[in-house]
């Protein structure tokens, strides 16, 4: 029993650290990634490597590509547009529904998760790219928690991958917005506390498109 519990450890761990590792772009998209190579890299079995990378096939963040076996998924303007509209889709969607439902607990956890947002904001107004991760983990949490009393654990799931993919495509290079981002943040969570359900949508949508339309200005100037 022992062994059995430790080996679903270490395979959750591999998948995490692996799809970590494609979501901030340690492996580049289009990469061929070779069993033997990541089983050292990672310190897994082939087995649990493979196993991983199929997990990851089935979220679209690798290919599975038969004989060649497995690679990172590319990246394209086409797909970022796609993943954009599926994110606003989703989300608007799912805010809506929490705005109506939420309670002061959830109140409480959007203001607190924004706190923290807007610190590393200012750090990365400040110059400190050296704080992005922890940027970007503290943006999703904020989106997270505005849409956390939408009663829908299956919607929260969809909103996490969609969100990963698009996350994808923000850390392919530094791509914060500044101010402009802040104000919307701050925005979002105004409308959310007053419950304006649709200005709070209509925020957001403008949120995502704005980061659109500036993570391609990033990313095509590196080769998408």
């Amino acid at each position: 029993m022992h062994s059995r519990t430790e080996s679903g450890l270490v395979g959750e761990d591999v998948y995490r650290a692996i799809r970590r590792d494609i979501i901030f772009g340690q492996l580049d998209a289009g990469a061929r990634l070779r069993l033997e190579r990541m089983k050292a890299d990672y310190g897994a079995s082939v087995s649990t490597i493979r196993e991983a990378l199929s997990r990851l096939a089935t979220e679209g963040l690798v290919h599975a590509t038969g004989q060649r076996g497995f690679s990172v998924a590319p990246m394209s303007e086409t797909e970022l547009r796609e993943i954009a509209d599926l994110r606003i889709l989703v989300e608007c969607h799912a805010l809506g529904l929490s705005i109506d439902a939420g309670d002061t607990e959830w109140e409480g956890g959007i203001v607190s998760a924004h706190h923290k947002l807007s610190r590393m904001e200012d750090r990365m107004a400040a110059g400190e790219t050296s704080v992005r991760e922890v940027w970007k983990q503290y943006d999703w949490e904020f989106h997270q928690a505005l849409i956390s009393a939408c009663g829908s654990r299956a919607l929260m799931e969809v909103h996490g991958t969609v969100f990963d993919k698009y996350l994808r495509y923000q850390m392919r290079r530094l791509t914060y917005r500044g101010a402009t981002a802040s104000r919307e943040h701050r925005a979002l969570l105004d409308a959310a506390l007053d419950r304006d359900a649709p200005r709070a949508q209509s925020i957001l949508r403008t949120h995502i498109e704005g980061g659109v339309a500036h993570s391609l200005g990033e990313v095509l100037a590196v080769n998408l």
